[in-house]
């Protein structure tokens, strides 16, 4: 975990020299190995602009398995063929990571407003520190945030590693299909998610 935090405190320092003027960018103490930053600073193939729902792409790529999963919260378990025929937003997250806390809102009133349309959201809860590996902690963060929707715990990050995530938070949405279509990193573009959210269900 010692590279990790290394990675961070390069990133941090490199974020600080470089947030004057930058603008948007939300720095928060205690989250992520990484910081989500602008695909202008650091591009990643995860974070490309939203594709259009029309066209598919060549190297479309279909929602990884849930892996290494100890335990389902607000669900019995599932898997991506469970989900097939609904739109699905896969969320990783930590519950103590203030980035996540501030996209939580929306990603939980999206499952409120869209569910019966036909969105399915899956929170995968992958933590950084050894107290949000505490099931308990995390059954309680679920409370205070109002989260209704699956939940499953990936302490030891092979669902994340399925994923090649790198960051808290990030958002998957898939299509009725399974093919990952759009993908956001860290906050905002709320707006955007939500209009893809809306023609992906047609």
């Amino acid at each position: 975990m010692d590279k990790y935090f290394l990675k961070r405190r390069r990133l941090l320092t490199y974020l600080g020299l470089g947030a004057i003027g930058a603008g948007g960018v939300a720095i928060a103490s205690g989250c992520s190995q990484k910081i989500a930053i602008p695909n202008a600073v650091a591009p990643t193939p995860s974070s490309a602009p939203t594709q259009s729902v029309a066209a598919v792409p060549a190297n479309a790529q279909l929602l990884p398995e849930f892996q290494g999963i100890s335990q389902w919260l607000n669900s019995s378990p599932l898997t991506t063929t469970d989900l097939k025929g609904s739109v699905v937003l896969i969320q990783f997250w930590t519950f103590a990571c203030i980035n996540c806390q501030r996209t939580l809102p929306y990603v939980t009133r999206w499952h409120q407003e869209y569910a019966d349309k036909g969105l399915k959201v899956v929170g995968v809860h992958t933590p950084e520190f050894a107290y949000e590996k505490v099931v308990n902690n995390v059954k309680q963060a679920l409370q205070k945030h109002k989260i209704n929707y699956a939940v499953p715990i990936d302490n030891e990050f092979k669902t994340w590693n399925a994923y090649k995530n790198e960051y808290w938070p990030h958002l998957f949405l898939a299509d009725r299909q399974g093919i990952i279509r759009y993908d956001h990193i860290g906050e905002g573009a709320y707006s955007e998610t939500e209009q893809m959210i809306r023609q992906l269900l047609g």
